[in-house]
């Protein structure tokens, strides 16, 4: 019989081994803790939601809908699709289960996989996982601080160092079109010159331009109009407290003009966090530090609530990407605590019903709250023993086919080696008394 071809995973997708999982758990341990101290609840959202959601939020011509969505029909002939963020998800909770009627402001976090048919590369999966927190019910620029404070507090309490927050402000539907128009002046004699992705952009939403990231447009980005010029008083004002309740705080952050986010339903303030990444010098120009990976984005979307069929809710919000902060956690090599308790004793058997008896004592001990060692597949009491050492534990408990008939269970200790026979009755309270003396 021929040899079958092995099945690997799709690609963009991966495997969480148990090598990685003590990061995937501290940073989810951290992040949970930090939110609930300011007052956040959790909230889960489906992985499929109707493709209209993301259609009408995220918007048409935006790169995640119109290229990277999974998009498919159910058999019931629904539009369905895998959601490729979740504010849209949890913006649809919100006004479906009336909370518009809960105390404001209403604080949600949550976590979980992502999907976007978008080209894999380092720290960007098909299928990738965010954490994230939405604040509804709060237009006040101290919200918007709030939200890019706890952003901070996260990332510096799992020990990532040179954060850079830079933030922008897109304005409103009132003080938009002014900047637009003056973006289609500037891109008049230029618009040529841009990439050919942009020159569709520069038609259907010419805000993505000021998104893109190739060289050749960020050549043509340098003198680009920046939008707080264009921005009426009421969007000015909010702009000038965020910045003041920044400063309070002592928040290193700058203005970035060309920064807008990639999804349609972002109002006023903009913001992203990554790590620098210094430059090096070349013929005599000073090195200067410049943005990595995007770890955490968001911002405030006072009109999406409406949008998608509620009242007027102002909101702000960002989401974090887990996959990018682990790989920015083992560059920065920072060090996991050890997750799991460490084994107090060592269980060794010889003999099928010693291994039984084992099991036996293996949950009472467990159920006592003392964590025991045992590896069941060897036969070895010496291999056994050699585990008992490398998990530096102090008794260790032998069970054959002897003492499990006999009732007894050999008690040596690891640092003398000094056996004793002991009744197996009441052995959990005698090595209670051994592991306190």
């Amino acid at each position: 019989m021929a040899k079958q071809k092995p099945i690997q995973s799709i690609k963009g997708m991966h495997d969480i081994l148990p090598a990685d999982q003590p990061y995937w758990q501290f940073v989810y341990k951290k992040f949970s803790n930090l939110v609930g101290e300011y007052g956040f609840e959790k909230i889960d959202t489906p992985l499929i939601e109707s493709s209209s959601l993301f259609l009408r939020s995220v918007g048409d011509d935006t790169d995640i809908v119109s290229k990277e969505m999974y998009s498919f029909k159910s058999r019931g002939g629904e539009e369905l699709a895998l959601r490729p963020e979740n504010t849209a998800s949890v913006v649809r909770a919100y006004i479906e289960h009336g909370m518009s009627v809960w105390p404001h402001p209403v604080k949600l976090w949550y976590w979980g996989p992502m999907f976007r048919h978008d080209q894999p590369q380092a720290g960007r999966y098909r299928q990738f996982h965010q954490a994230g927190v939405e604040i509804f019910g709060d237009e006040h620029p101290a919200s918007d601080a709030e939200a890019m404070f706890v952003a901070l507090g996260f990332l510096e309490g799992i020990g990532l160092k040179n954060l850079m927050l830079r933030i922008n402000s897109i304005g409103c539907p009132n003080c938009r079109p002014s900047y637009i128009k003056a973006l289609k002046e500037y891109f008049k004699n230029r618009g040529k010159n841009l990439c050919p992705t942009c020159k569709i952009r520069q038609k259907t939403n010419i805000l993505r331009v000021l998104d893109c990231k190739e060289l050749s447009c960020k050549e043509i980005l340098k003198d680009i109009p920046q939008f707080v010029d264009y921005l009426d008083e009421s969007c000015r004002d909010h702009f000038k407290k965020v910045i003041e309740f920044l400063d309070e705080v002592k928040a290193p952050y700058s203005l970035d003009p060309l920064l807008v986010r990639g999804l349609d339903y972002y109002t006023q303030t903009v913001f992203e966090i990554s790590l620098e990444e210094n430059t090096v010098a070349t013929e005599g120009v000073e090195s200067v530090s410049t943005p990595g990976l995007t770890l955490i984005a968001g911002g405030r979307y006072n009109g999406l609530v409406e949008l998608l069929g509620g009242s007027k809710t102002p909101a702000v919000g960002w989401a974090a990407g887990i996959e990018r902060i682990i790989l920015e956690l083992k560059r920065a090599q920072v060090k996991m605590p050890e997750m799991r308790p460490a084994a107090k004793i060592f269980l060794a058997q010889l003999g099928d019903l010693g291994k039984r008896k084992s099991l036996v004592l293996f949950e009472e001990f467990r159920r006592a709250g003392i964590i025991a060692g045992i590896s069941l597949g060897r036969d070895s009491i010496k291999a056994q023993l050699r585990i008992a050492n490398r998990l530096k534990v102090r008794l260790a408990l032998i069970l054959g086919q002897k003492e499990a008939l006999d009732g007894t269970v050999i008690l040596r200790e690891m640092d003398s080696g000094i056996q004793e026979v002991i009744p197996v009755e009441g052995i959990v309270e005698v090595v209670k008394k051994r592991l306190r003396s």
